[in-house]
């Protein structure tokens, strides 16, 4: 029962890592609309970039909580 909820507390943190990354997409096609310079252009993608490295890696926590609750149970 315990690796059951290490298995679900897993996906609920994948299920937060991918819409973080909807969320970044849809950043960065908001920047791409704005009509931005170069200049600010980079700086908001730069911001973007950080923020998607931050969910991939939350989502891929959580893919390893899934997983280590599937070997154990």
């Amino acid at each position: 029962m315990t690796f059951d909820l290490l298995i679900w507390t897993g996906a609920g943190v994948t299920l937060l890592g991918v819409i973080g990354l909807i969320a970044c997409v849809i950043y960065a096609m908001r920047l791409r609309q704005a009509g931005l310079d170069d200049a600010a252009m980079r700086a908001g993608l730069r911001k973007g970039v950080l923020w998607n490295m931050v969910a991939l890696f939350v989502s891929v926590i959580g893919l390893m909580l899934v997983i280590l609750g599937i070997a154990l149970g």
